[in-house]
């Protein structure tokens, strides 16, 4: 990091969001109550699927896990964003932009495949109803969950100590509200092309392929739910899989409009708003979805709630 003539770059300014000042207040607000919902909620569907039985099924294996990676996800971000809403003090230490940037890399990856897990699931589940036990055993449930891990982890890592090597001058003031890999980079005064080479090759198979699968997954979901004789049928198959399809949509379609279809001006302001989506908004919808519109996760928490009473009455 350190050269010639270089400045040694100790730290980094994170900007955040370009709320006027007279407005300040009302947005932390917005955004405390959105990062207190996300906790909540996510922390809920784990408590639930944990506590329940009835739930201890693979889509709600993979489902625990995709709450704790949206609990963590936000997580990395908000306190830091919330906390210099109401501080001065708009730096964060080089150690600590690279270690949220591991974080934010690792929990964004596995909700990726995750997602596909889930995509998974619910294919077999449609499209093969009678052999869903047999092909969702716990040997391969516990295979695409622990998969998922190991892969983000090196995935993230492998970024990290790319982006340590590279040398930073000195303009530190990073026009984003987190650590952002591609914010990094522009502030580099080093050779940024291997940096760049492994985010296109392996940032698309992060990315593209696992989308892919999904599409491919739901194209076959669709396929069968049209062959299916009866409306009731095909309303039942379509609620099934509709709360993942929304979680799908809010997730790749941020990201494809953040990544792949940037603006012309290249708005610093639009790629923080569309990261602000991705990062705070889905996590947050993320329990609606799959608890106000499911009646497994509402039949648990009325199981539960009836058990919490038939204890404190004892």
């Amino acid at each position: 990091m350190t050269g010639r003539n270089q400045t040694l770059v100790l730290e980094f300014l994170l900007l955040g969001l370009p709320i006027k000042s007279e407005y300040q207040n009302l947005f932390y607000a917005l955004f405390l109550a959105m990062y207190v919902t996300t906790v909540l909620g996510n922390l809920l569907i784990i408590v639930l699927i944990c506590l329940d039985p009835h739930l201890h099924t693979p889509m709600y294996l993979f489902l625990s896990n995709l709450s704790f990676s949206d609990l963590c996800f936000c997580s990395v971000t908000m306190p830091k964003f919330l906390q210099n809403m109401q501080s001065q003090n708009l730096s964060i230490p080089y150690a600590g932009c690279l270690t949220q940037m591991y974080f934010f890399l690792f929990c964004g990856d596995l909700e990726d495949f995750l997602l596909v897990a889930m995509a998974y699931d619910r294919y077999v589940a449609i499209c093969f109803p009678l052999h869903y036990t047999t092909v969702m055993s716990p040997r391969l449930c516990l295979f695409l969950v622990v998969l998922p891990w190991i892969l983000t982890t090196f995935h993230a890592m492998l970024h990290t100590l790319l982006m340590a090597r590279l040398h930073f001058c000195a303009d530190n003031v990073i026009p984003h509200f987190f650590c952002d890999l591609s914010a990094l980079l522009k502030l580099s005064c080093s050779d940024t092309r291997v940096n760049e080479l492994v985010i296109f090759f392996v940032g698309g198979f992060i990315i593209v392929i696992p989308f892919l699968l999904i599409i491919m997954s739901y194209a076959r979901i669709v396929s069968s739910i049209l062959k299916v004789p009866s409306a009731k049928g095909i309303c039942k198959a379509f609620s099934t899989c509709g709360s993942h399809l929304t979680v799908v949509s809010l997730f790749y379609g941020t990201i494809i409009g953040l990544y792949l279809c940037p603006s012309a001006n290249n708005s610093t302001v639009k790629d923080t708003v569309m990261s602000m989506m991705y990062t705070v908004v889905t996590p947050m919808l993320n329990p609606f979805i799959y608890s106000l519109r499911n009646r497994d996760m509402k039949g648990a928490l009325r199981r539960v709630f009836c058990r919490k009473k038939i204890h404190f009455s004892l």
